[in-house]
């Protein structure tokens, strides 16, 4: 859960320091992920290109001497 506290009527600050919070530790990103029904083989489709972009995104980040 994440808290924000708001000092001498920053609101609008407050606000933002939310926002940037929430978008960092992922709910928008469920919010939109759950906002229709996914159907089980959509689902399936799509776990299994995020694990694909992952193990792109490891390769990348591994030295060339251990990827041969």
């Amino acid at each position: 859960m994440s808290e924000v506290r708001v000092f001498d009527d920053q609101l609008e600050k407050a606000l933002k320091i939310l926002k940037r919070k929430l978008a960092q530790n992922g709910t928008f990103k469920e919010i939109k992920k759950r906002r229709f029904y996914e159907k089980p083989s959509v689902k399936k489709k799509r776990k299994r290109a995020e694990a694909a972009k992952r193990r792109a995104k490891a390769l990348r980040k591994m030295p060339r001497s251990m990827r041969d």
